[in-house]
């Protein structure tokens, strides 16, 4: 008799569970099929006008018909870019604040800060990747080179002498100015800026002779003649500049700086919520503004799945560690 009062206790235990459980579930299946019911908050961890919030703020507005709501852009610049990373790493994960994941934040600075707070792989959720690049390899009109050949003979002979511009310390024009050092051997001066702007500027007006950066900020000036374009830092050649070679095909086979962006989110986002997300995504980037946008600058919308994106970032994320581990560069 007791064990059957026992088992009716707790058969009715599991039918009260059960009871509670079911609408929950129902409930929480309801939200995410309703998902998103409001804005979704984008955040750039760079500042406004920078190639990675030009991007942000073309996709949004390309968003909007897909996902159903409006996409808000917040910059949030700083700390090597893990002042808007770790924002995006510690909100909640219901889809309702995502960010810009940059090769610099993703791949690269990642092994030069001393003590990230956050764990790229443990913390975020790689929903797409956007945007495929170039870095320009450009050098001052002052300069007397005209091919990557002449500025690797012109270093060579002044060993310390040339500088190559940056917009910050651990950006990809810095990082892919130190491969190109070691794969030609040459002794190039790095100088840091706070932005492209500065560094563009003072590239053109001749106070730096070297710049690697990325087309979304220079472009407009190589194809003007303020700075004079020597090759792109891909793979394979730009569709905005056909006619420019690869820096590998100009004489330094093998080298390859590619650049990208990406959107992230907090992990444990349920797959609902990234599948959404990940379709709006490569529905925006294949609108015709969009192509449009990119055809100009020299980028290519890229695409893809969660997955696709999660295996770019190892496979860069390796590559630049070396990169930065041979130059023994650092941001404290």
């Amino acid at each position: 008799m007791g064990q059957g009062r026992a088992g009716g206790r707790n058969q009715a235990g599991v039918r009260v569970r059960l009871a509670v459980f079911v609408p929950l579930a129902f409930a929480a299946c309801a939200a995410l099929a309703q998902y998103p019911e409001r804005p979704v908050r984008l955040i750039v961890p760079q500042a406004a006008g920078s190639a990675t919030d030009t991007v942000a703020r073309l996709l949004a507005a390309e968003m909007v018909a897909p996902l159903g709501q409006s996409v808000v852009v917040e910059d949030r610049p700083g700390g090597a870019l893990t002042i808007g990373i770790d924002l995006v790493a510690k909100s909640t994960p219901d889809g309702y604040t995502i960010g810009m994941g940059p090769i610099g934040a993703m791949a690269i600075t990642r092994h030069m800060v001393a003590k990230l707070p956050y764990d790229i792989e443990r913390d975020l959720q790689p929903i797409a990747l956007v945007v495929k690049g170039h870095l320009l390899l450009a050098v001052s009109p002052s300069l007397p080179v005209k091919s990557v050949q002449e500025l690797v003979e012109y270093a060579k002979k002044n060993p310390g002498k040339l500088m190559n511009a940056s917009s910050s310390n651990g950006s990809p024009g810095h990082v892919g100015g130190e491969l190109f050092k070691y794969m030609t051997g040459t002794d190039i001066v790095h100088v840091p800026y706070k932005g492209g702007a500065m560094a563009i500027n003072d590239l053109i007006a001749g106070h730096v002779q070297v710049m690697f950066e990325s087309l979304n900020s220079i472009s407009t000036f190589a194809r003007s003649g303020k700075v004079h374009a020597l090759a792109v830092s891909g793979a394979k050649r730009s569709v905005g500049f056909p006619d420019l070679p690869t820096i590998g095909e100009a004489g330094v086979p093998g080298y390859d700086a590619g650049t990208w962006t990406g959107v992230i989110g907090p992990a444990r986002m349920p797959r609902p919520v990234v599948n959404k997300l990940n379709a709006s995504i490569n529905q925006a980037i294949a609108s015709p503004v969009f192509l449009a946008r990119f055809a100009q600058i020299g980028d290519e919308p890229a695409g893809g799945t969660p997955e696709d994106f999660a295996e770019t970032i190892r496979r860069d994320s390796a590559k630049w560690a070396e990169v930065v581990k041979r130059s023994g560069a650092k941001i404290d």
